[in-house]
């Protein structure tokens, strides 16, 4: 490793797919337009990874631990800690810390379904208000709400039993379309279920919300809890690689990676985390970062959540932008402010269109070193050609070992 270099992973959440008959059997990250990244690849070297170790769940808290260079079977203790770490909440040895989506589940002849996982996006001063209520009618010397960003908030239960931390709920993004019932607690006098089934009734007794959903308007009429855990520790990022570093992200669990780190937090105008998010700026304040620091996770959420969704439109469009808008100035900003600088570009884990969820296949990457750059017959930077270079990373944590030049 050579600390006159600059690194920066340029991570696109869920941007891996499958080929898809409308793409004429390609997929969205062969089919988009990304004249960046193509023209990257033919000097980069090309492969895949593992980023979700066999018996992991398939979701962006294991895979980004991946990703950011620590091995999962070492330090995965759950998806809420590690956002919990961003929004700075101190948590005791007992207590463990719940992901507290706000959803929309849809009721049709006495039943619910999983509607929007997101509650439309709901706008982050919105989602405050309602957490605001839950706090007033549900905290209790052990329960309390922690407003985030949009839909994405947490739950803490101090000294938590272990049936409680122990139990099984699925994410709603996996559950769209699909009857919540089967998805609770089986115990009903579950606290969980409770709570769930009380938020209903306290945000249904919020006229603004209330008078939304009369009229039909997507908004929140729930909570979903899920993806519990208690107080991780990661080993400084600066002694596992010697270099330094920050993460920029609009979502809080991979800013939180980032700080159990040791890393700065980046917070940047216009980031949101969706495909209406601020991708110059992103490049902008990357490239600013780098000047103090020596490494830059950058992270976009857009491609993931349009999966989600089912868009093939907008996951098109979130990797064409993500390639014009993100890469290509950021770019530009690289090689006008630093002589040596690598970038590796890759997905989390994949996001089929299809499933409208995380899988645990490999993920293609793409290493660019500026001064030492390949010449190669690559076409681009896809699944297909990645995994055509026969370079794979069976633990793919390692692969920051790589790029680093550690090994």
């Amino acid at each position: 490793m050579s600390s006159n270099y600059k690194y920066i992973v340029l991570l696109g959440d869920g941007m891996a797919d499958e080929p898809l008959a409308e793409l004429d059997g390609k997929t969205p990250l062969m089919a988009a337009a990304t004249p960046n990244f193509d023209a990257l690849a033919k000097k980069s070297e090309l492969g895949t990874a593992v980023t979700v170790p066999e018996g992991f769940p398939a979701g962006s808290d294991v895979a980004n631990l991946s990703v950011f260079g620590y091995a999962p079977e070492k330090y995965y203790t759950g998806r809420a800690p590690l956002e919990a770490a961003s929004m700075g909440l101190d948590l005791g040895p007992d207590d463990v810390v719940f992901r507290c989506n706000l959803v929309n589940i849809l009721h049709h002849q006495a039943r619910g379904f999983m509607h929007d996982f997101s509650a439309g996006h709901i706008t982050t001063a919105d989602a405050h208000e309602i957490i605001a209520a839950l706090n007033k009618e549900l905290q209790t010397d052990k329960i309390e709400f922690f407003p985030g960003i949009s839909y994405r908030h947490l739950m803490v239960i101090r000294d938590c039993p272990k049936d409680l931390a122990s139990v099984s709920l699925m994410p709603p993004h996996d559950m769209i379309g699909q009857e919540v019932v089967d998805h609770l607690p089986s115990d009903y006098g579950s606290p969980l279920l409770q709570l769930i089934m009380s938020s209903q009734m306290i945000i249904h007794q919020m006229p603004k919300f209330r008078e939304r959903l009369d009229q039909g308007e997507m908004t929140a009429n729930s909570i979903w809890l899920w993806g519990q855990g208690t107080q991780p520790k990661l080993d400084p990022f600066s002694e596992l690689y010697g270099i330094n570093g920050a993460v920029i992200s609009a979502v809080d669990l991979i800013k939180g990676i980032g700080i159990l780190a040791g890393m700065e937090s980046i917070d940047v105008p216009g980031a949101t985390g969706y495909i209406d998010t601020n991708y110059e700026n992103k490049a902008a304040y990357a490239v600013d970062a780098l000047k103090r620091s020596d490494y830059v996770y950058l992270h976009v959420e857009a491609p993931d959540e349009s999966s989600h969704e089912g868009s093939l439109e907008k996951k098109l469009q979130s990797i064409s932008d993500l390639d014009s808008r993100l890469l290509g100035p950021l770019l530009k900003g690289l090689e006008e402010n630093f002589p040596a600088y690598r970038i590796l570009v890759m997905p989390d884990h994949p996001t089929p269109i299809r499933l409208k969820t995380h899988t645990a296949e490999p993920v293609p990457f793409m290493i660019y070193d500026n001064l030492k750059a390949k010449v190669g017959s690559s076409t681009g930077y896809n699944e297909q050609t990645a995994t055509a270079a026969g370079n794979h990373f069976a633990e793919g944590w390692r692969l920051l070992q790589h790029f680093t030049d550690l090994e």
